[in-house]
């Protein structure tokens, strides 16, 4: 099953960066990529089904369904195509690579697992996520979450600017189905046979997944570079941005031949 999803795209030459974002969050995530690799590569930043401004799937979402629904996004383009994903991002990345691996020239997986169902604690607060939702509303759960997602150093306005992404951004149903293809989500026995190259990011603050669950993942890969970038949480991305880019420029120069 697959869905129509919003787009928010940039650049107009270069390879494709289909750019896919953590579960509290939507395309506003990539604006420090948008603004800033264009002149290299056309991006190509979706709301996943569920999210902000793409419409609500007509049934539950598995990981599967969202992995097929950014297949049909390059499909359509006619190519395949570099794939950053940041924590759920990565994970459905990772399976997008392991269901249709001619459509992924390469995988960029930031400060992101195996998937929650590796461990039955955290497969547990994962499925307890919507009700949790539910009860509070989005503003007041992104008001809870969002802080924990950065550094103890992160400045105020980036904090504001978390919390107001995942406030715009995520609601019922489409919330729900996210935490539950995440809890039931277990990539290891997978990961040796994705033969895409990838680079593994890690903020080295990072609270939530960890700088050794990303080390774990590179490791099972059969080809990947492992990254911890400095000062920076769960979204290393948004949080130092500059050094995150560089790393994935240079990815880029690496597997498509980009000029410096």
């Amino acid at each position: 099953m697959t869905a129509a999803v919003h787009l928010v795209e940039a650049g107009d030459r270069g390879p494709l960066l289909l750019c896919l974002h953590g579960i509290g969050s939507s395309a506003a995530a990539f604006a420090p990529q948008l603004a800033a690799l264009q002149r290299h590569a056309r991006l190509l930043a979706w709301d996943a089904p569920g999210y902000a401004k793409s419409p609500d799937p007509k049934a539950p979402f598995t990981l599967d369904d969202y992995a097929d629904t950014a297949a049909d996004l390059l499909r359509a383009r006619g190519q395949s195509a570099h794939v950053l994903g940041v924590s759920w991002g990565g994970v459905i990345a990772l399976r997008l690579a392991v269901r249709h691996p001619a459509l992924v020239a390469s995988l960029i997986v930031a400060d992101s697992s195996v998937g929650s169902g590796a461990d039955p604690a955290k497969a547990a607060a994962m499925r307890a996520r919507a009700a949790e939702l539910a009860e509070l509303g989005p503003r007041t759960f992104a008001q809870r979450r969002a802080p924990r997602l950065l550094s103890g150093q992160a400045p105020a306005a980036l904090v504001q600017r978390v919390t107001d992404t995942m406030a715009d951004a995520i609601r019922l149903p489409g919330y729900g189905h996210a935490a539950a293809s995440m809890a039931t989500a277990d990539l290891r026995a997978e990961l040796p046979g994705i033969a895409a190259p990838a680079l593994v990011l890690c903020g080295d603050q990072d609270r939530i997944t960890g700088p050794d669950a990303s080390q774990a993942l590179a490791g099972a890969l059969h080809k990947a570079a492992y990254v911890i970038v400095k000062d920076a949480g769960h979204l290393a991305n948004q949080e130092q941005p500059a050094r995150f880019n560089a790393w994935v420029l240079s990815h880029l120069s690496i597997t498509d031949h980009l000029p410096a």
